[in-house]
């Protein structure tokens, strides 16, 4: 791992050293983002497969329904029957957040008081399929906006997920080690440099001995003399 391109100084050191520590921390709190993420992810996936076979199976029966509907009844009866629908509804778009992630919540509403008022025909000249598939199209509309809440809050974090995993891996197989090689290097340059002194230091310190031995030996060798001459 290639380290950094800084110069091996102390103040360096320090400042690597906070940046590793809060990278090894980030690291851990997005790597249990990511754990919770992909549980909740997980569930919602479950939740989705089974929502979604519920909803195909009614959706079939109502087909069904309409297919039988328009084998007894004329084209023409059918679509006056539908031409003009008695109950509508409007969508009311929320959200919440998911470990960050701002999901949709669906609701409707629907424009009269009575839910039940739905058939926008009489009865006389329509066939019982036709009622039994407006009925449960009515029934099935609040699962398959449930449905569609489902699958959008999977997308959205199926893109976190993958957006925490890159963070993840950034950090833990580039920054991290980038700082931890980093560090490693001004460490030893450091060291080196200090040993470097220490070396210097001690030289510095055998000289000075040294001359003060020769000065102590050069003041005896003087005195011997001065002693011998006197003497003499």
């Amino acid at each position: 791992m290639a380290r950094l391109n800084v110069n091996p100084t102390r103040m360096v050191l320090t400042t690597l050293k906070k940046r590793l520590k809060v990278a090894v921390k980030g690291h851990k709190m997005l790597k249990d983002k990511r754990d919770e993420l992909m549980k909740q992810f997980l569930e919602l996936a479950r939740e989705n497969k089974s929502l979604r076979e519920q909803v195909e199976a009614h959706i079939g029966n109502i087909y069904s329904n309409f297919v039988i509907a328009s084998a007894v009844m004329s084209t023409e009866v059918l679509n006056e029957a539908l031409m003009f629908p008695k109950q509508g509804v409007s969508i009311e778009v929320g959200n919440k957040n998911v470990m960050s992630v701002d999901v949709p919540v669906f609701d409707f509403k629907t424009t009269t008081d009575d839910t039940s008022n739905i058939y926008p025909y009489g009865f006389a000249n329509t066939s019982a399929e036709l009622d039994n598939a407006i009925e449960n199209l009515s029934n099935i509309f609040p699962e398959l906006l449930k449905l569609a809440a489902v699958e959008k809050e999977v997308q959205l974090l199926a893109a976190e997920i993958e957006k925490t995993r890159r963070r993840v891996n950034a950090l833990e197989y580039v920054m991290i080690p980038q700082f931890q090689e980093t560090i490693k290097y001004i460490q030893m340059k450091l060291d080196e440099n200090e040993r470097g002194n220490q070396t210097r230091l001690m030289k510095v310190k055998d000289m000075m001995i040294q001359e003060v031995i020769e000065e102590k030996q050069a003041s005896t060798n003087a005195a011997l003399d001065e002693y011998s001459t006197y003497n003499k």
